[in-house]
């Protein structure tokens, strides 16, 4: 399901592979992983079993920040990038807020090239991670 919003793509890959996929396609297009938000692993630990899996990638390009980030500061509170990957038993959802979507919210025109640029490789990494 697409919406104005969200982009999501499914995969029948394993988690490890799909996570090995995004990082080398984050490299490729130079991209950082800068975070992995394992929430299974994290409630777990709080006692709270989750049934399915769900990982967040916080990516990011530091020179396409850097051009929005001095718009605007606020822009902030939307870095990085996240994708979601969660599923279980072989069939993943890969998802992501569309960069274009949440760059509306600031209202900064100067913006709006940044963010379709960043979506096109959010993407793009996220259809080659689905495979």
């Amino acid at each position: 399901m697409q919406s104005k919003l969200l982009y999501q793509v499914t995969s029948s890959k394993p988690l490890d592979e799909i996570e090995k996929a995004l990082n080398e396609s984050a490299a490729r297009h130079q991209f950082g992983v800068l975070a992995v938000h394992d929430l299974r692993q994290t409630m777990a630990k709080k006692g709270v079993a989750l049934a399915m899996d769900c990982r967040i990638y916080e990516v990011c390009n530091p020179h396409q920040a850097k051009r929005v980030l001095e718009v605007d500061g606020a822009i902030s509170t939307a870095l990085p990038c996240r994708i979601s990957v969660y599923g279980s038993g072989g069939s993943y959802t890969i998802a992501t807020m569309l960069p274009t979507a949440m760059m509306q919210a600031f209202g900064e025109a100067g913006v709006e090239s940044v963010a379709a640029e960043v979506e096109e490789v959010i993407v793009a990494m996220m259809n080659d991670a689905a495979g």
